[in-house]
């Protein structure tokens, strides 16, 4: 393929709900641009997009991924983007790479949760926006009520660019309104047909010329004036209104069989914005901002938005080259790690397909290979003028499992695995929870969970189980107790001889633990026994009598005791001290704590209700509510025990289509009710037993 410069590069990320045709679409387009010799379907897992083995299993896009269409003198990569919420990593990588955002919505719906998130993600980084409204020809679809429901929505912004005229509920013909031609479809090829005018189209002629003028100040002198506009004005017009944010172009078409496709192609090549046009902030070594143009000629700045491992090919890092341009002997130096990396191949790629490249300006996409410390949202420039550029902004897990091997000793196999899969997919976290000794995983819902855990199986065959992570308890007591503890044993030479009094009281102080020895006088208990009077202690805290949890809340008062001066030892002493300990804690009216977290939910102002409701269920307690940031957006803060948020992101998902978030941090300890703390115990006593 050969290199094109940045006035002729666009980069489109295909975004919208699952199952509204986003493949399909972006399969026709490559079809349509002669990049492929068939027309892939889904159904058949014969995509270029879907490769991986687990979308072809499931049937849906679970990561993004990248194909070009040349078109024109253009070359448009497309970047298809999962619609599936447990897999929006992929539209956070999408969006990064690109200068528009294509939004895709299926005939006859209204605005569907997806095509609201792309907005909203297309918005975050102010890039130009468009629809495709598929399915077209489909039964029972109706593009107008589609049309209805975007201009509800944003208004004089939504400018239908394409429409389907109809016989009843039929398709016959396709208008673009930007030249005023027809073209009736059979088989795929268009062919320009007379067309004596539709009340529906005349209606939607009229919408579309507004938004056009509306960009433009002689454009709009002329619409008042009901002169009509020619098609260079027109394509001003949508340029202008597009790169500002004022008009969202909309196109009727159907990819399942690739009608319209082509008018699409000519509206698009023309109008989005040139990735010559787009220009970044940036930080320099002094961490100072500076302003990047979109210029081969410029300071070298390639963003890795990114990376996947191929079994064949290895460590696959994409970039988007922001300024400059990218040859296989480029020096590269990541800016994120301070390292210089040794250049592997540079390919162009179409889905799985790789193709060579010699040179890669400025605004186009490609693959360097085996860069193996770098990583997605690591920025390559050069050593002599160091740039780093805003990362990709991920969205945070919410959905924590832990991870059973189902053979003994494959844990190191899970962890080198789910290393290599948190290279490809930054939003999953792993770690090994100390205290619990529980290996977590973190992920964006169940099915992205599902997939990670079939891809442990298929790519470094280990079979495990997700289970719900321990809780980390903790035990204190709520009473003060005086308690001996006297260690003496005799044995042949020397013996062993501890002897001390230790108080017990609960403690509300910062740290979990204070001991004291300030009580002692006369020599009772030699001050070079103190510490290990305390490390014996400490050692006992860290495993509760009551569930084995760890103790918190507690204060030792050394205040007496005895020693020998031949038997008298340190170990004496630190066992002396723990049966102090064994002795008290059953008499201090020991009590079971858990951990309550801070919850910050957002949901749509119909759900506040439905979302306070399961919060009360889960025993939390409203701190507060209001307007979120986001409009028709509510926010409620509330405080939570972190036992009962486990399944809360699905609910919340569920109640919310979609539309909900949430964040949660540890707060503090509290008291456990009876009811809880006994199925603790029980719990506790039940696996200790196994």
């Amino acid at each position: 393929m050969k290199a094109y410069s940045t006035d002729n590069i666009r980069n489109i990320a295909v975004a919208g709900h699952g199952g509204k045709g986003k493949t399909t679409l972006c399969e026709a387009m490559l079809y349509v641009s002669g990049s492929t010799d068939r027309l892939g379907k889904v159904a058949d897992g014969n995509t270029v997009m879907d490769y991986d083995a687990e979308e072809k299993r499931k049937g849906v896009s679970i990561s993004s991924s990248v194909a070009p269409a040349e078109w024109k003198g253009k070359k448009i990569n497309l970047i298809d983007t999962p619609g599936f919420f447990d897999f929006a990593g992929g539209l956070s990588e999408g969006v990064r790479a690109a200068e528009s955002v294509l939004i895709v919505t299926s005939a006859g719906s209204g605005l569907d949760v997806g095509a609201e998130k792309a907005i909203k993600a297309a918005n975050s980084r102010k890039t130009a926006k468009m629809f495709a409204v598929t399915k077209t020809d489909a039964e029972h679809t109706d593009f107008y009520k589609t049309i209805d429901a975007l201009t509800d929505e944003y208004g004089a912004k939504i400018c239908p660019v394409i429409v389907p005229v109809m016989a009843g509920d039929t398709v016959t013909s396709f208008v673009n309104l930007a030249t005023g031609k027809a073209y009736e479809y059979k088989n795929g090829k268009g062919a320009e047909i007379d067309f004596a005018g539709d009340a529906k189209v005349d209606a939607m002629k009229e919408v579309f010329n507004e938004a056009v003028a509306s960009a433009d100040e002689e454009l709009m002198e002329k619409f008042f004036m009901e002169e009509a506009f020619s098609f260079e004005e027109v394509l001003k017009g949508l340029r202008t209104g597009i790169s500002t944010g004022e008009i969202y172009p909309v196109f009727a078409c159907s990819g399942a069989n690739a009608e319209a496709i082509d008018i699409m192609l000519d509206i698009i090549s023309e109008i989005a914005p040139a990735a010559g046009e787009a220009k970044e902030i940036a930080k320099n070594s002094a961490g100072e901002d500076v302003e990047l143009s979109c210029d081969e000629n410029g300071p070298l700045a390639a963003i890795c938005f990114k990376t996947i491992a191929d079994p064949f090919v290895g460590k696959m890092s994409f970039f988007k080259v922001v300024s400059g341009k990218i040859s296989s002997d480029t020096p590269a130096y990541n800016a994120t790690t301070g390292e210089t990396e040794r250049m592997g191949k540079l390919l162009f790629v179409k889905g799985a397909k790789q193709e060579e490249a010699s040179v890669v300006n400025a605004g186009d996409i490609a693959v360097l290979t085996k860069l193996s410390n770098t990583n997605t949202g690591d920025t390559i420039c050069s050593a002599k003028e160091v740039l780093k550029l805003k990362t990709v902004d991920f969205p945070i897990p919410c959905l924590s499992m832990a991870v059973k091997t189902r053979k003994k000793g494959e844990e190191d196999k899970v962890a080198a695995g789910l290393r290599k899969l948190m290279e490809e997919d930054p939003t999953i976290i792993f770690a090994t929870n100390e205290e619990t000794k529980e290996q977590v995983i973190s992920g964006l819902g169940e099915q992205h969970l599902d997939i990670i855990v079939n891809k442990l199986k298929t790519k470094f065959g280990v079979e495990v189980d997700l289970t719900l992570p321990k809780v980390a308890y903790r035990e204190t007591i709520r009473k003060v107790v005086d308690k001996q503890g006297r260690h003496k044993k005799q044995s042949g030479g020397h013996g062993q001889f501890g002897d001390v009094y230790i108080r017990f009281e609960p403690y509300s102080g910062e740290e979990d633990f204070v001991f004291t020895s300030n009580e002692v006088v006369g020599g009772s208990v030699p001050k070079n026994y103190f510490p290990a009077v305390e490390k014996g202690l400490r050692e006992c805290i860290a495993r509760g009598m009551v569930a084995g949890y760890p103790m918190v809340g507690i204060k030792a008062a050394l205040h007496f005791g005895s020693y020998h001066p031949v038997d008298s030892s340190e170990m004496a002493f630190k066992t002396a001290a723990q049966l102090a300990f064994k002795a008290a804690i059953p008499e201090a009216n020991p009590a079971i704590l858990e951990p309550i977290g801070t919850v910050q939910a957002y949901m749509p102002d119909d759900n506040l209700g439905d979302i306070m409701s399961d919060i009360t269920r889960r025993r939390g307690r409203v701190l507060g509510m209001g307007a979120a940031d986001e409009p028709k957006m509510q926010k409620l803060e509330a405080e939570v025990p972190m036992a009962e948020m486990g399944d809360f992101s699905t609910v919340l998902r569920s109640v919310t289509q979609g539309r909900g978030y949430f964040s949660m941090d540890f707060a503090r300890y509290e008291e456990a009710p009876a009811n809880i703390a006994q199925k603790v115990i029980e719990d506790a006593k039940a696996e200790e037993e196994e």
